[in-house]
């Protein structure tokens, strides 16, 4: 039998169009991210997808350290009696916990969750080390993983167990808490934009929506190729109350005991399955060359001819020590399998290297994200190639804003925002009075939930379109992931 025929082929995965949620698990386990393990909702980050993790996780820690937080490890079990201090916080994460009962072959004498969250377990470190004024602020982050026990698992969108940072830190002033809630916000809008390639829309969440025991919860809301939402980082203001339970304590200036008040924030690995869904296409991954694992993999075509698997080697060498994260593809399976299985990859760039492109002195760059073929002339490589991933990185991000700006539909009423929504998707825009009566409404109704009251407020009318009152704001509606 031919070679050709005993070559493994790269699998077919299925078209998003013919169904959406079948295409995301082919992708996320075709392109190598992840493996189901033998616990549901427990999935095995494979390297490919951990690196994939890693460069967000890169990005974030640096700016963080920027704005001087610093890193710390907390336990991963937290006391039941610990848990229960927050009356609000506790009952908000009780159907998600997960409980040790066990330790070796000994009850325990008291139940110890596993971690779907650390904020009692920061406030009760905080009311043994906070003393006086000169010790806030605290401003610390860790990057663990969390337990909540889903009901319906995905990989990446919904886990039982899943990576994340979370960062947490008191203040001696709520103004001063406050500008750390949104300032953290601002960092996860630039990594979603800057990194990602993700638009973002910037806001408030309803008090219904908000994170259990906050005063405000703050929201980046992206869109998804499907128009779905995706809640993609959240930050919280928490204001006083948990360090008043935990009784945190501090002499301020004048000698008098006060509470600090408190922010805690996070972005997990469900931001990989928003970069999936908002760039992959039929064929899988389109990844940002900003956060590319490999940003160029440099292919010899026609390899056993004499000197071409050099001068892709030579080329991949000259990437790598211009800044570039670039691999070859020195395998003897086919062109076309090669082609099939870097773009599954989501690899930005791919550069060809053949005979005759040697006898040219140039070498073919074909982009990811819309195939175009450019000739490149060697002398040339190490100038050119950054543009074309950045060209890249700003085509993802434009056919992204595209989508969100085309898929954002004001409506007046009720049944037009329904109506809207089963025909288009998307985010629906009305003005809301503010009652959760009419949020439950659109939610049983027209099957939305509300997204965020966005920041950039638009004045569509005077009146909510749910119950007819006066209208208190602008608001986002859409299905969400």
């Amino acid at each position: 039998m031919a070679k050709e025929n005993k070559e493994k082929k790269v699998e077919q995965i299925t078209d998003m169009e013919v169904d959406f949620t079948q295409w995301f698990t082919d992708v996320c386990t075709k392109a190598d991210l992840v493996d189901y393990s033998g616990v549901k909702g427990l999935f095995i980050l494979r390297p490919y997808g951990y690196a994939i993790w890693e460069s967000i996780q890169s990005y974030l820690d640096g700016r963080f350290k920027e704005l001087g937080h610093e890193n710390v490890s907390m336990p991963m079990l937290i006391p039941e009696s610990l848990l229960q201090k927050e009356k609000d916080h506790v009952e908000g994460f009780a159907p998600e916990c997960a409980w040790v009962t066990v330790g070796g072959s000994e009850p325990l004498p008291e139940r110890l969750c596993i971690r779907p969250t650390s904020e009692t377990l920061f406030c009760d470190h905080w009311s043994h080390v906070v003393h006086s004024w000169r010790d806030l602020p605290m401003k610390y982050n860790q990057w663990c993983s969390v337990l909540r026990w889903e009901k319906t698992t995905r990989p990446f969108l919904r886990g039982r167990e899943f990576l994340w940072q979370e960062g947490h830190t008191i203040h001696a002033t709520e103004e001063e808490a406050r500008e750390e809630t949104l300032q953290m916000l601002d960092v996860y809008a630039d990594c979603c934009e800057k990194l990602l390639a993700m638009p973002v829309i910037k806001g408030d969440k309803t008090n219904k929506e908000k994170f259990a025991g906050a005063e405000n919860t703050y929201t980046i809301e992206c869109m998804m190729h499907d128009r779905k939402a995706l809640q993609s980082g959240t930050s919280h203001y928490f204001g006083d109350g948990f360090t008043r339970a935990f009784n945190i304590g501090f002499a301020d200036k004048t000698n008098k005991i006060s509470y600090p008040f408190q922010t805690s924030w996070g972005m997990s690995t469900r931001i990989i399955g928003g970069l999936i869904m908002t760039h992959g296409d039929n064929n899988g991954l389109v990844l940002p060359p900003r956060m590319a694992p490999i940003q160029v993999i440099v292919l010899p075509i026609a390899a056993h001819k004499p000197g071409v698997t050099e001068k892709a080697e030579e080329i991949v060498n000259r990437l790598k020590a211009a800044g570039i994260r670039a691999k070859g593809d020195f395998t003897d399976n086919s062109p076309g399998w090669k082609f099939a299985n870097w773009e599954m990859k989501g690899v930005p760039l791919r550069i060809e290297i053949g005979p005759k492109d040697m006898e040219n002195n140039q070498c073919v760059a074909v982009r990811r994200d819309n195939r175009e073929k450019t000739f490149l002339s060697l002398d040339e490589l190490e100038a050119r190639i950054p543009q074309l991933l950045e060209d890249v990185q700003q085509g993802l991000f434009d056919k992204a804003k595209k989508n969100l700006d085309e898929h954002c539909y004001p409506a007046f009423s009720l049944e037009e925002a329904k109506t809207l929504q089963e025909e288009h998707g998307g985010f629906i825009k009305t003005m809301w009075c503010g009652d959760l009566e009419c949020e439950m409404k659109m939610k049983e109704e027209a099957c939305m939930t509300s997204r965020c009251i966005p920041f950039a407020q638009e004045q569509l009318s005077d009146v909510c379109p749910i119950c007819g009152k006066p209208a208190k704001c602008m608001i986002y509606w859409g299905v969400a992931y």
